[in-house]
């Protein structure tokens, strides 16, 4: 026994649990974030449990050893995806190095747990040549024939996801004043996975969208909309959720006709998988790519690309999508 744990207190596994997550809150990750963590934790300790015959309130931290741990992930993998037992391992990785930081344990037993291996997943963007601006123009059009339509709303949503790549959970947490910039060199300021923060640049044709929504966002509520206000708002003018998001996004698929143009599972995650998939086939780098996408390697963004460099914003430039806009806007100017 080291001099560490010869100190150190017993305590509870339940309660190592809840002091790290009290760490990690202390770091702003987002609601969805937190829950993952507090899943995979209790998840894997629920497996230890069973395995002992014991309540998750009776193990101890020095009852999770290698051998035990490693039983527990076997029984944790037996009934999950490779990608969610890939995040588990992470996360108890993570909350034994904490503890051993923090001297409560005298070392990390997850060295003894394998940690599986990830195929790079195969993008699934939107089925066919043309189907970003068949959408677009659907939605402008007045596709959706929701009891309480909104198009303009609508086609600033699924357009700011098609022209930047966010991910459900960043676009989520876009606040008005996200936007800035000088008008014509607009950009969004994103909060990405880890807290990390990118600047994506967007083109007038999509600012002047947005610019729209948010006019036709204080004439339906009567309300100026605010800078520290969210940026995507449900049809009661409350900040739009995660389930709120995917349920517009899976009927302006429908109602457009393109359901069937969608990979299972996708919704969100197929806009961004388009945008990447288009800057890829119109000559942006996988370095331009990466950056966009926020991806923290370039294996990650590898899928998507294999061409030649050219500048972040001539990349963002080059995404045909903004042609349907431009068109769209000409098309009002001239009404």
């Amino acid at each position: 026994m080291s001099a560490v744990e010869a100190e150190a207190s017993p305590m509870r596994a339940v309660d190592a649990i809840e002091r790290y997550l009290v760490v990690r809150s202390a770091e702003k990750p987002s609601s969805h974030t937190l829950a993952a963590y507090r899943r995979d934790l209790t998840g894997v300790l629920g497996c230890v449990a069973q395995g002992r015959g014991c309540e998750r309130a009776e193990l101890w931290l020095e009852d999770l050893t290698g051998g035990v741990l490693r039983q527990a992930f076997a029984d944790f993998a037996s009934e999950r995806a490779a990608s969610s037992v890939v995040r588990a391992w992470s996360t108890w990785n993570g909350f034994f190095g904490f503890l051993v930081a923090e001297g409560i344990v005298g070392g990390n037993p997850m060295s003894a747990v394998r940690r599986p291996r990830l195929q790079p997943a195969e993008p699934k963007p939107l089925l066919g040549e043309d189907t970003p601006e068949q959408l677009l123009e659907a939605l402008a059009a007045g596709c959706r024939k929701a009891r309480d339509p909104w198009p303009e709303r609508d086609i600033a949503v699924l357009a700011l996801a098609l022209l930047t790549g966010l991910r459900s959970a960043e676009m989520l947490a876009l606040r008005v004043d996200s936007l800035g910039g000088r008008p014509g060199e607009r950009r969004v300021r994103a909060l990405g996975k880890g807290g990390r923060v990118r600047s994506l640049p967007i083109e007038p044709p999509l600012e002047e969208l947005i610019e729209t929504y948010l006019r036709s966002r204080e004439t339906r509520f009567g309300v100026q909309v605010r800078g520290t206000d969210p940026l995507l708002v449900d049809n009661r003018g409350e900040g739009l959720r995660r389930g709120g998001l995917q349920y517009l996004v899976r009927q302006c698929y429908k109602h457009a006709g393109v359901h069937d143009r969608v990979a299972r599972g996708t919704l969100v995650h197929a806009l961004r998988h388009t945008f990447a998939t288009r800057l890829a086939e119109d000559g942006a780098s996988v370095t331009e790519i990466m950056r966009l996408l926020g991806h923290t390697s370039v294996a990650s963004s590898q899928s998507y690309i294999d061409v030649t460099a050219s500048a972040q914003r001539e990349a963002a430039r080059s995404n045909r999508t903004y042609g349907v806009l431009r068109r769209l806007s000409e098309g009002d100017e001239g009404a």
